[in-house]
């Protein structure tokens, strides 16, 4: 399959500050640009990697094209960091350059401990999941208007387990279900709307953390199997879940950092150590998708939703991908890749 290479845009005055675009291998027909970065954030980093915003593992976009971005902290280890408790930032549609000074306008809610945005429901509720490492319990958060509830999870009564130890993804069904990846105790929990404990143990595969649900409502779930953490090798797997037919493996090897629904019902993933985005049918069909060079590499993406809000921004069915530039982890950059992902992946 011939393919191009997009360059990204960047901005005059990193152009001005001699800081070289990095570039995407991307299909014909696809384009690329820096949707959101920043400077002056990692001053000690070396040429061009300082270009960016605080570190981003997961991304989500509410109706209107706002973006959500959580900075996740200290996930993977124990004991006090400094950046234990870490925030959200919320960057309204058209994308944003934010610099230390600007930081603040963008936070959104309270601090809490090794957040991820996880998903954000139809009623704008934005749904983040958290976790304490020592004590094992996990929460999942819903956030309305700045302001933290708990929905599901947190400390038990007496003599009862956790109904989450490490919560990660999330996604949600048509009839609103929820399904939260438990990587710590290998399952995958569904809860009602309500946050209600339906079923602890709805899958069970070892270490799921991020999960997806498509336009026929199947639910697919990323494995980082053997990982201890995401920036250590799989084998992953990646599950399918039908409504019709139950769970399958459609795939085995790529770690998948992140994954998103995409149209007619393929997933998209992201392999960061791969330094690539490919594209997965039902039937296991894997296409090449996008492909980074310079050790750039993808961390999370996520697709706009298609709605009235998100045409009027021009964002529509857009992907949004987080990416790390040079191995530079500290501060990473949002890229917006348009084209015709309805046409795009495989039968």
């Amino acid at each position: 399959m011939r393919r191009t290479t997009a360059l990204l845009a960047v901005w005059g005055w990193l152009a001005l500050a001699g800081v070289a675009a990095a570039e995407i291998v991307l299909p014909p027909g696809f384009t690329a640009e820096v949707y959101v970065s920043g400077q002056g954030f990692a001053t000690a980093m070396p040429v061009g990697g300082g270009r960016g915003v605080p570190s981003i593992g997961t991304l989500a976009v509410d109706a209107t094209g706002t973006l959500y971005m959580a900075r996740t902290g200290r996930r993977y280890t124990g004991g006090d960091a400094e950046d234990h408790l870490s925030t959200i930032q919320r960057v309204p549609a058209g994308g944003a350059q934010l610099s230390p000074d600007t930081l603040a306008r963008h936070l959104y809610g309270p601090p809490l401990p090794n957040p991820q945005v996880a998903a954000v429901r139809s009623d704008g509720e934005l749904l983040v999941t958290t976790h304490d490492r020592d004590r094992k319990i996990g929460v999942l958060y819903r956030v309305v208007d700045g302001h933290a509830e708990i929905l599901a999870g947190g400390t038990p009564e007496p003599g009862q387990a956790p109904v989450l130890v490490q919560p990660e993804g999330v996604a949600v069904d048509r009839a609103g279900h929820l399904y939260v990846a438990d990587r710590a105790r290998g399952v995958v929990v569904k809860l009602a709307a309500s946050g209600r404990l339906l079923d602890p143990r709805w899958l069970t595969i070892p270490r799921p953390r991020v999960v997806a649900v498509d336009d026929d409502d199947a639910v697919w779930v990323g494995s980082d199997g053997p990982a201890e953490a995401p920036w250590q090798r799989g084998p992953g797997e990646i599950w399918r879940v039908a409504p019709e037919s139950g769970p399958r493996r459609v795939l085995r090897g790529p770690l998948a950092v992140s994954v998103t629904a995409g149209p007619a019902g393929r997933l998209y993933v992201a392999d960061r150590h791969g330094g690539r985005v490919f594209v997965l049918t039902p039937d296991g069909e894997r296409v090449e998708f996008a492909s980074f060079t310079d050790s750039d590499a993808p961390r999370a993406i996520r697709f706009v939703p298609v709605t009235d809000g998100t045409r009027r921004a021009g964002l529509a069915g857009d992907l949004l991908v987080v990416t790390i530039r040079r191995g530079a982890w500290p501060v990473n950059e949002v890229v917006r890749i348009s084209g015709p992902f309805d046409r795009f992946g495989g039968r």
